[in-house]
């Protein structure tokens, strides 16, 4: 938000009342430009106190101008009763925290298939040192959309804290396991870096995704269920993450990489709430001149479980630490053989049945 003010809720809904009473548009029109010439007047509001608001200046001046506009006085009357709503009333899901009765303020989350996201969110301990992490952005936008504050998430390839330190600043609960054990001290260390306001759990352990139990890690902290999982794993053999023979970017072929998929899902299901939601992030391959459909082959196994697949979203990516500085060996490698550069990854969203 460009310009945030806080108002005091009693305060704009007289005025809105106000609005409601006149019987001719002229008189409403005049009223409106009156009140916009000085909307930061009314911004009297305390900050994060009850009965206050907060509105961007720039979203608020478009919903009065919509009243303004409207060419009835009928229409005038329902911009001004759904406005009246967004002050006076939150109405949200059972899976987030998402004001639908300000619907138009989350314009910074996406609903689209496509994710075009242009650079990696650096901010705070957030660091792109670690071969192969997902950009924060991924994690902020799958709790953002599937998590209420104070909800449990996991993660089962934890690597170096991106889930976390999202989840940490969300206001969510989140244990993530990780095969190396100095990438766990590394999660942690960079977690307890970041402000934690909220005091949520966030922690990275060591142990093998596909035999962990996570019903007794979670009982640690009194906790049966989590709402949301989150799966990032090696995309097979593109990087070698250690010389561990259980990490998955060592598994001797597809098909074993596949099983180890198929295990780590098994793990998660019993403790992912019925009707909540898992996301498995994972790219495609290239192996013997041939393109390897790693993303969708996983989907499938996922599937075989009893997940309900409810979105395949593309998401780009431009640079990657292998090809930052071969992009024309890359251009000429792909003219000379005939294939494309790979320029997206698939974040498949799953719901438990």
């Amino acid at each position: 938000m460009d310009r945030l003010l806080w108002f005091r809720k009693p305060r704009l809904l007289n005025l809105l009342a106000g609005w409601r009473d006149l019987t001719a548009l002229v008189a409403l029109r005049a009223s409106i430009l009156a009140t916009t010439s000085h909307l930061a007047d009314y911004a009297d509001g305390i900050a994060d106190q009850a009965e206050s608001v907060a509105f961007d200046y720039a979203f608020l001046l478009g919903e009065l101008q919509q009243i303004s506009e409207a060419q009835t006085l009928e229409r005038a009357h329902y911009y001004i009763e759904r406005l009246a709503r967004s002050i006076a009333t939150v109405r949200t899901t059972a899976i987030n925290d998402i004001n639908l009765n300000r619907w138009k303020e989350y314009d910074d989350i996406n609903t689209d298939s496509l994710w075009m996201i242009d650079r990696r969110d650096g901010s705070g301990v957030h660091s792109a040192g670690y071969w192969g992490n997902f950009v924060p952005q991924i994690p902020n936008q799958l709790m953002r959309r599937y998590t209420k504050q104070g909800d449990w998430v996991i993660d089962t390839f934890a690597g170096s804290g991106t889930t976390l330190i999202e989840a940490q600043r969300l206001g969510r609960n989140v244990l993530g396991v990780e095969l190396q054990p100095h990438m766990v001290e590394y999660a942690n260390q960079a977690v307890e870096r970041e402000p934690n306001p909220l005091a949520i759990v966030a922690r990275s352990v060591h142990g093998d995704c596909t035999t962990i139990n996570w019903q007794a890690l979670l009982a640690d902290y009194g906790q049966c269920h989590v709402q949301l999982a989150i799966m990032h794993p090696p995309y097979f053999d593109i990087i070698n993450f250690s010389d561990d023979e259980r990490d998955l970017s060592n598994a001797p072929s597809v098909e074993d990489f596949l099983g180890q998929m198929a295990a780590a899902v098994a793990q998660v299901k019993p403790v992912l709430q019925r009707g909540r939601h898992l996301a498995v992030i994972i790219g495609d391959k290239y192996m013997h001149g041939e393109w390897v459909a790693l993303g969708f082959r996983t989907m499938e196994v996922v599937q075989q479980q009893g997940f309900q697949l409810k979105s395949i979203i593309v998401k780009n990516f431009e640079d990657t630490t292998g090809k930052r500085h071969q992009k024309e060996l890359w251009r000429y490698r792909a003219l000379v053989g005939g294939f494309y550069i790979f320029k997206h990854e698939y974040i498949f969203l799953f719901r438990k049945k």
